[in-house]
């Protein structure tokens, strides 16, 4: 009799053991998925108010006879949205070198901005032009058509089409990882001009103009803040109409959401239904 007790205690001590871990575990998944949906709440507010950052954005390019309009020259401007800050930044795609239409020279100067030696820049951008190019021949100072590329190993040659994408730039025979790195904010498909307007480039892209860039982005950080003063007055420079915009949307907590995107911009009508993506990143950022 005492045996059987014993065995009975010990297999209740052993049920409530069991019960106690079931409770346990179902209280830690109740937690882990509690904080799941609240990051994911976290998550797609901070998206919509990046979201709602572009579409302000877009707005404010507009003319206005009621306040001057904003200038997508690459200046941060600041938007309060709900309880979070967003950070505007706006280029016009004008101002970045058209990967389909730049000639040698200006690829050339542009590389040597970044810092390639004149002999690197002037082989890399033939090879630019022979990757877009339909014929079989090599640029005059240098280049790369399909014999270069098998000497090098690779399983393919150039496109001998416009370039599709900014990521194809990465398949050019000689171009490196942080090379492209340092292109992209510089580099675009979807201007209309052989050379970039210098009113939105970038340094290096002034310096490939042959511009002074300290003495062009010194003149526009004095227009700005004129303009923030009220001594000065800003109208829509550009009539392109096509713009990166960079929104990011810092939270009371500090989280921060980030939207990137290409758009070309419609005339007139509503916010968010008079454009169009060519391009759309966005997620969240490392704090």
């Amino acid at each position: 009799m005492r045996t059987r007790r014993g065995a009975a205690l010990v297999l209740v001590l052993w049920l409530i053991a069991l019960m106690t871990a079931l409770v346990g575990a179902f209280a830690l998944t109740a937690r882990v998925e509690h904080l799941q949906q609240r990051v994911l709440d976290d998550d797609g507010r901070g998206q919509e108010r990046a979201r709602a950052g572009l579409e302000y954005a877009l707005m404010r390019l507009r003319a206005d006879p009621q306040r001057p309009a904003w200038q997508a020259d690459g200046r941060t401007y600041r938007w309060q949205f709900d309880d979070a800050r967003v950070d505007i930044r706006v280029v016009d795609e004008n101002g970045k070198i058209n990967l389909n239409v730049a000639d040698a020279a200006l690829l050339t100067a542009f590389l040597k901005a970044l810092g390639e030696s004149p002999d690197v820049a002037q082989r890399l951008a033939g090879a630019i032009i022979d990757w877009r190019d339909e014929d079989s021949l090599q640029q005059p100072g240098g280049g790369a058509e399909a014999p270069d590329y098998a000497a090098a190993g690779l399983p393919y040659g150039p496109r001998n089409k416009r370039f599709e994408t900014l990521g194809e730039l990465q398949r050019v025979l000689g171009m490196r990882a942080a090379l492209y790195q340092a292109m992209l904010p510089h580099i675009t498909l979807y201007s209309r001009m052989a050379r970039p307007d210098p009113r939105f480039a970038t340094a290096p892209v002034l310096a490939a103009l042959g511009l002074d860039a300290e003495q062009v982005l010194a003149q526009r950080a004095q227009q700005e803040r004129d303009e923030d003063s009220g001594a000065g007055t800003s109208t829509l420079a550009s009539g392109s109409g096509t713009y990166s915009i960079e929104c990011r949307a810092i939270d009371g907590s500090g989280r921060q959401s980030v939207l990137k995107a290409v758009v070309r911009n419609g005339s007139g009508g509503v916010p968010g239904q008079t454009y169009t993506v060519l391009r759309w990143e966005q997620g969240m950022a490392a704090r």
